[in-house]
């Protein structure tokens, strides 16, 4: 048999600089018909008595060593020192990597966030309340009883219950957070409160789901003025201090007097359908019969109240035309923000 010595092929090994040409020195030394350990494991049968057994004990102790010099190249290679990390695997700072997506919150509740901080700078308490709510809170209490017509306006979604008495409502507006605050708090006070409203309407400028935030003021010696410096004060800082307002009579059957704001789109004129002005929202003086109802003396406290869309303030900010982009979950759209 020809003698096997690891010394020969150790350097060969050793130098192997990547793990195919490591794959290939091992199949050199084990290969199942020629490799070189193979064929000097099948000279054994050609020795006889004690040369065969040293012979055997010598050829273990050479395939050994050649199978861990294998594995630990292995090892090496599949880990790489630091001398090698240094010169092959250098980070160019300069590289201009490819972008990826990165989420960001949609407009509207980046919106409310923006509203909350806006206002809450003017002293005002955030207030939340259930989106279902009764019949008492979101009409009765508001002025609004239950022949009223005012109701009609309100395209309400009525929420069918076992006892017929039992009238409960998604609710049309935020304005029932007034009597929930009112009723909860002790005047003086300022109270803002946004959140989800639902009417059965849905068109350029309304959907059946929305956003609406709510503000109340309770003190003494509150007028109009105090209102409407208020909401321009806020309303300039939230979409642009270029705005321009318009304010009209309105009615609200919990406001007297009552207004409505409209804000004019900036640059050209909108295509939407109500021209060139958009409705902000109504507000007005407390009605004092909604402070009697809150057990609020409407002879020593008044107040203003004020009830805006979310959307629409965002509208005239970006020029969006067609409210209903909003909530279509197109990327194209909400990429652009």
């Amino acid at each position: 048999m020809n003698p096997l010595s690891a010394k020969d092929h150790l350097p060969k090994i050793e130098s192997a600089a990547s793990a195919a040409e490591l794959d290939a020195i091992e199949q050199e030394l084990f290969g199942r018909k020629n490799g070189v350990v193979t064929l000097a494991m099948q000279g054994l049968k050609d020795l006889d008595g004690d040369a065969k057994k040293e012979a055997a004990v010598e050829l273990n102790k050479q395939k050994k060593e050649l199978q861990e010099a294998i594995d630990a190249k292995h090892a090496a290679l599949r880990n790489p020192s630091d001398d090698d990390l240094a010169t092959a695997d250098k980070i160019d700072v300069g590289l201009e990597l490819p972008s990826k997506d990165r989420g960001h919150h949609h407009l509207v509740p980046e919106f409310i966030r923006h509203i909350e901080e806006v206002f809450g700078r003017m002293g005002f308490d955030i207030a939340s309340g259930p989106e279902i709510e009764s019949e008492e809170y979101n009409f009765d209490l508001l002025n609004i009883p239950r022949d009223h017509p005012a109701r009609d306006g309100q395209d309400t979604f009525w929420i069918k219950r076992e006892n017929a008495d039992d009238r409960d409502v998604l609710r049309t507006h935020t304005s029932c957070m007034q009597i929930r605050y009112m009723r909860a708090h002790k005047p003086p006070f300022r109270a803002l409160s946004p959140g989800k409203v639902y009417r059965k309407d849905s068109d350029a400028t309304h959907s059946p789901m929305f956003h609406q935030f709510e503000g109340i003021v309770i003190d003494k010696n509150i007028s109009l003025g105090d209102l409407k410096g208020t909401l321009i004060t806020a309303l300039k800082e939230l979409i642009s201090p270029d705005i321009t307002f318009r304010w009209r009579t309105g009615y609200f059957p919990f406001v007297e007097p009552g207004m409505e704001m409209d804000v004019m789109w900036l640059g050209d004129v909108s295509d939407s359908r109500e021209g060139k002005w958009l409705e902000m929202g109504g507000c007005g003086m407390v009605h004092p019969n909604v402070l009697r109802n809150c057990d609020i003396d409407p002879n020593e406290w008044q107040g203003f109240a004020f009830g805006f869309g979310v959307e629409r303030p965002i509208m005239i900010k970006h020029q969006i035309p067609d409210l209903r982009s909003f909530y279509v979950g197109d990327p194209r759209f909400l990429r652009q923000f």
